[in-house]
């Protein structure tokens, strides 16, 4: 039954070839008759000529002429029958032009009606013109099938008469298909050219060939493996060679049959090179037909089924051989380089208003490149992977590969993903290597086997020859395109980064850490190449403001391999120091060389220098540091940074570029209160840096030194106004308060923390840890007048207040416990009084500080605390005093509060109103300012 169904499906595909032969016939000369009457029509055409204005009494319709078609010259029926198409449309327009003209319509909708009214293409039209040619491919190819299976069930042909009757039935349908392309294919239409009859035909004949072929070698044995093998390869490359005449599904099929050639014939010796040599072969082969056509789909399969190949092989065969797949890999790269897409233009002018990074990541082709990268770097990683066993570590294949792709980026402005692929692929096989070092073995024995570890010496190697690589195709790029400033950009970014990558990786993993000259030297001369790099570009494009971003990562690299070069040379406080003069060098260097990105590069050099401290905050190890206050080696270690980013601020105070004049400024005052702040920490901890918990002494020295920073801050802004010393100057203000509340009032106030205040009653911890800074809030309250805003002011004088009242309650708690005011020792009935006292001089005193300087917040702040003192007479003295003392505390209570109304009385009496500050008081900076 399915045979007489594949009968019957060839059958009706031959009566609608032989149909549609005498359809195509009887269009042919139907067209040319109409030609022929349009030509007639056209020359009878007939144009009014309009009047002449000036001497005409009446008005005419004006209409246009048909325009006259000139028939070009059609080589063949297939171009004649388009010919005869367009003439007919271009008639046609012209008449229905003349009717638009006559009837007063713009002639614009006259030319756009012919496009209108052109129909779209019919079901009948694409169920008819395509699915009876793809459906009856495959029925001949069932067909054959059927036939063959059909004879061995009934006996009736020996296997080899069976065979030579299916490749003749093969190469028939082969022979069919060129017939009809050279005689049928140009009358058919364009909408039918991806429904070809001759391409089905000829993949009919090239799937019989190939299945003949396997069959004579796999089932019956007739021919052995290299005969077999010869001649798939032979078949599945003959069928890419007639894609060029048949399309790109044929190609596709070619490629596929030239995949699966290795599965069909097995070998009990695998020869790695005769397999990835065919398969390069046929890949190459695939790559030629489709650059002769310009197919993007087949090299883009082409390229991962290579791959799949050598992923294959690498992982399941053990151990594998590199240079084999090595060979295949460079076929690739180099045909991507060279023939398809190659050097291939961007487009057109078009493309020109897209964003150059959108043209730069999206070039033409883009996939056939991008697959190439992929594969070349999956399979290069794949090489010095621990996981697959290789017959020897093939390191140099790794490098081989790597170099040819990172070729193929610099080579082509348009292959980006070459460049990017190489560079991530050179960073993580050297993690691999270095990795697999005997390095890794000593620090942790079981993170590396011993069977695949490798000598140092060859990661170190690979590492600096790589970087020495990405530098070289660097200067490459920058010399070729350097109009291309995407592309330049993007190769300064890769210089900047993967030999920085390269090389500290090598070093940590491989180098020794005392004293290393190799890793030295490498790293110098890739930091002097880049600043030769920064200034030939400066040189060449003196006037050109767009490469300060391409000199700037080159000279941002440069920092970094002479950091890595300063690691590998010196150690400890030497490295500190000479990284601080390095980056402050570039700064000092703008005198001679006005680079916009010098002072970045500082700033970038006190990053580093940060990033040690924070690895090492005692500069030369906890061992080596001594004990001695303030000269030790945090006094140089933190100190001349300090002093240097401060003299580079200074240097850059006249600086156009604000952002990084004001970075300087912030890095500077920064290193500054860093360095006073550790000497502060290793001073009060008597040498050890790490305590966990500061006293209350060591946070006052902090919070004094935020209120002297806050003070220079101010000073600065006056003489060079900077938003740096404006806002950096409140928020260590504002820091400092937000200390006050959370540690001298809370966390280590000596009244929770029981912390002894000394033995000399009033130079004790209370006079360090509250009246100093106390009277350090007052002092920047009163310098912050005019300069600050009102509430930043007021903030600082109620903070002064606050500590002030800290003070003198915790003194009177000294007086009458000792040293040690801790809560668990309770009250006496004298020292509850004596608050009381206290608190009231204390609230007379701001009331006449506050009369003095005619401020109001000071009065303000005297109510309040003379509020407190009368809330605690009446709450606490009522219940817990006796006898004379009660007596008295109400009594003096009653006596002040009388004085205050006088005085206040006699305040507002003398002046007529005290219900506003005047202009210089504490609490009004903003109308100062606004005065000033």
């Amino acid at each position: 039954m399915l045979e007489l169904i594949a009968l019957v499906a060839f059958a009706m595909a031959l009566a609608a070839f032989l149909g549609g032969r005498r359809t195509a016939d009887r269009l042919d000369a139907e067209i040319e008759s109409l030609k022929a009457q349009i030509a007639r029509l056209a020359k009878q055409g007939v144009v009014e000529e309009a009047s002449d204005l000036a001497s005409a009494d009446r008005n005419e319709v004006e209409v246009p002429a048909a325009p006259v078609v000139e028939e070009e010259a059609a080589p063949g029926p297939w171009s004649q029958a388009r010919e005869g198409a367009r003439i007919f449309s271009g008639a046609a327009s012209g008449t229905e032009g003349a009717e638009a003209a006559a009837s007063s319509e713009p002639a614009s909708v006259a030319a756009a009606q012919p496009v209108a009214a052109r129909s779209a293409e019919s079901l009948e039209s694409r169920i008819g013109g395509r699915w009876p040619v793809w459906v009856g491919g495959l029925a001949l190819a069932l067909g054959g099938y059927f036939l063959v299976q059909y004879s061995i069930e009934a006996g009736l042909l020996s296997p080899a008469v069976r065979l030579t009757l299916a490749a003749v039935f093969g190469l028939a349908l082969g022979v069919a298909g060129e017939v009809i392309r050279r005689r049928a294919v140009p009358t058919i239409a364009d909408e039918f050219r991806n429904a070809m009859i001759p391409g089905v035909l000829t993949a009919a004949g090239a799937v019989t060939l190939f299945g003949v072929v396997y069959a004579a070698h796999d089932i019956y044995g007739y021919i052995g493996a290299t005969s077999a093998f010869t001649l798939l390869a032979a078949v599945s490359l003959a069928t890419v060679g007639l894609s060029l005449l048949h399309g790109q599904a044929l190609a596709g099929l070619g490629l596929l049959a030239s995949l699966l050639t290795p599965l069909f014939v097995s070998s009990t010796e695998p020869r790695p090179w005769v397999l990835f040599g065919f398969l390069g072969t046929a890949w190459l082969a695939t790559l030629a037909a489709s650059r002769l056509r310009r197919w993007t789909a087949v090299p883009t399969l082409a390229n991962a089924g290579l791959g799949l190949w050598g992923l294959a092989y690498v992982a399941l065969t053990m151990p594998f051989e590199a240079p084999p797949v090595t060979a295949a890999l460079a076929v690739m790269i180099a045909g991507i380089s060279l023939i398809w897409p190659g050097g291939v233009v961007r487009g057109d002018r078009a493309t020109d208003a897209v964003d150059p990074w959108e043209r730069l990541f999206k070039p033409p082709h883009a996939a056939i490149t991008l697959s190439g990268a992929i594969v070349a770097t999956l399979l290069a990683l794949l090489f010095i992977s621990p996981a697959v066993e290789a017959a020897r570590f093939p390191v140099a294949e790794f490098v081989i590969v790597v170099t040819l792709l990172a070729a193929v980026g610099a080579l082509r402005a348009t292959a980006p993903y070459p460049a990017l692929f190489a560079a991530v692929g050179s960073i993580v096989g050297t993690w691999s290597l270095t990795a697999l070092s005997g390095v890794l073995a000593h620090i942790e024995p079981s993170l590396a086997a011993p069977e695949i570890v490798i000598p140092g010496r060859t990661a170190m190697l690979t590492a600096m020859i790589l970087a020495a690589l990405f530098l070289m195709l660097a200067a490459v790029v920058l010399s070729r395109f350097a109009s291309e400033l995407q592309f330049a950009m993007l190769w300064a970014g890769i210089a900047a980064v993967v030999p920085n990558a390269l090389l500290a990786m090598s070093f940590v993993m491989t180098a020794n850490f005392a004293f290393d000259l190799p890793h030295g030297l490498a790293a110098f001369a890739g930091g002097l190449f880049m600043l030769g790099l920064v200034e030939w570009l400066y040189r060449r494009n003196a006037e050109s403001h767009e490469l300060n971003i391409t000199a700037g990562l080159l000279a941002l690299g440069s920092l970094d391999l002479f950091v890595i070069g300063l690691h590998a040379w010196t150690d400890g406080l030497a490295t500190t120091l000479v990284i601080a003069l390095l980056g402050s060098a570039y700064t000092f260097a703008t005198r001679v060389r006005s680079w916009p990105v010098l002072p970045w590069v500082t700033v970038a050099a006190a990053i580093a220098v940060l990033a040690r401290i924070a690895w090492e905050p005692t500069i030369v190890g906890p061992g080596n540091l001594g004990t001695t206050p303030v000269f030790n080696a945090l006094l140089p270690g933190y100190g001349i940074p300090a002093v240097l980013l401060v003299a580079c601020a200074y240097f850059l105070r006249a600086s156009r570029d604000l952002r990084v004049r004001n970075l300087l400024q912030a890095l500077a005052s920064l290193f500054v209160l860093l360095t006073l702040a550790i000497l502060v920490r290793h001073a009060m901890n008597n040498g050890v840096l790490d305590s966990s918990v500061p006293t209350l002494g060591e946070q006052a020295i902090y919070t004094l030194l935020a209120i002297g920073a806050s003070g220079i801050f101010m000073t600065l802004d006056g003489r060079s106004p900077s938003p740096v010393f404006s806002y950096g100057g409140m928020a260590l203000g504002a820091l400092s308060m937000l200390s006050v509340l959370a540690a001298h009032l809370v966390g280590l106030n000596p009244y929770f923390s029981g912390e002894l205040l000394g033995r000399i009653p009033f130079l004790d911890l209370l006079f360090i840890g509250y009246l100093l800074p106390a009277i350090g809030y007052a002092g920047l309250a009163w310098y912050a007048r005019g300069r600050r805003p009102q509430p930043y002011v007021m903030a600082l004088a109620v903070s002064g207040a606050v500590l002030a009242f800290a003070w003198a309650t915790l003194s009177v708690r000294r007086f009458w416990q000792g040293e040690s005011v801790a809560d668990w020792k309770g009250f006496l009935q004298g020292e509850t009084y004596s608050y009381s006292v206290v608190w009231l001089v204390l609230g007379v005193l701001l009331l006449v500080a506050g009369s003095r300087f005619n401020a109001k917040s000071i009065r303000i702040a005297s109510a309040v605390l003379v509020f407190i003192a009368v809330l605690k007479v009446f709450l606490v003295d009522m219940s817990n005093l006796e006898g004379f003392l009660r007596a008295l505390s109400f009594i003096g209570l009653g006596g002040v509060l009388i004085g205050i109304g006088l005085f206040y009385q006699k305040i507002l009496s003398s002046r007529g109103s005290g219900s506003a500050d005047p202009s210089g008081a504490v609490e009004a900076p903003g109308e100062g300012a606004r005065q000033a």
